[in-house]
């Protein structure tokens, strides 16, 4: 039996049809793609003016002994 004309193009357009399918697929994520790096460049923080920092050494307050000293015993766990 000799397959017809019809049966032997479908293959081809079938996989036509598939490569251009995957063509729109991978041109999709590339756009996507470029939208996203945009998006991540225009987010990213602009550098500002310089701002000075002062650092200071604090002494601590002096310290007055305590009034009492408790001592705690635990016999039992």
């Amino acid at each position: 039996m000799i397959p017809s004309r019809s049966s032997r193009r479908r293959p081809r357009a079938t996989r036509e049809r598939a490569g251009r399918v995957v063509l729109l697929v991978v041109a999709t994520l590339a756009f996507l793609l470029g939208i996203a790096f945009a998006r991540t460049l225009d987010e990213r923080p602009q550098p500002g003016d310089v701002v000075t920092t002062n650092v200071r050494t604090l002494t601590p307050l002096p310290q007055q002994p305590p009034t009492r000293t408790v001592t705690v015993t635990v016999t039992t766990p």
